[in-house]
């Protein structure tokens, strides 16, 4: 199995480079199915095009050919963190902050292992949320396993496209 640490900074530079934030980078689907997912966006409007994505994708997809750092067959996916999206950076619950969240820890905090509510920000390293039944809570960034955003009205609203010019038109290849 390729090294997680060391394929996320090449991707990292790759996306940087291309003008795109990483959002996460995944090995999934076990040895049945390998799939590298790479999750990015564009820093000043938190989506991804697919030029974006394709762009990201065939440049990844040249680099990993010369240096050949999976060393089984894997499948690439490179795709928009999407609207309930993973929150993988300290940054990104401050940048979410005001939306509803599910927050699982890898270790039990308050004898709980999973949180559900609204993300106040950060302070430090610390997580700050208004959870459901629980009030004010801090969760160490050290300890978490897993969150995202939870789908609603509000982060709906919040994450409408720029624009939407060209949504309700098909384009086929050939035909004017």
């Amino acid at each position: 199995m390729a090294d997680l640490a060391e394929l996320t900074k090449l991707i990292g530079t790759e996306a940087e480079a291309q003008g795109l934030a990483l959002v996460r980078v995944k090995m999934m689907g076990g040895t049945s199915d390998p799939t590298l997912q790479v999750m990015a966006e564009r820093p000043d409007t938190r989506q991804l095009t697919l030029d974006d994505c394709a762009r990201l994708s065939r440049r990844l997809s040249e680099m990993f050919d010369e240096l050949d750092p999976i060393e089984h067959a894997y499948r690439l996916e490179v795709s928009s963190p999407g609207i309930d999206r993973p929150l993988t950076r300290l940054k990104d619950f401050e940048d979410w902050k005001g939306h509803e969240a599910k927050i699982s820890v890898a270790e039990k905090l308050n004898d709980r292992k999973q949180f559900t509510g609204d993300l106040a920000g950060t302070e430090g390293d610390d997580i700050l949320m208004d959870v459901q039944g629980l009030g004010a809570t801090r969760l160490p960034f050290s300890m978490l396993h897993s969150a995202k955003l939870t789908m609603t009205d509000k982060l709906i609203q919040a994450t409408a496209p720029l624009s939407a010019d060209g949504a309700d038109q098909i384009k086929v290849e050939g035909q004017e």
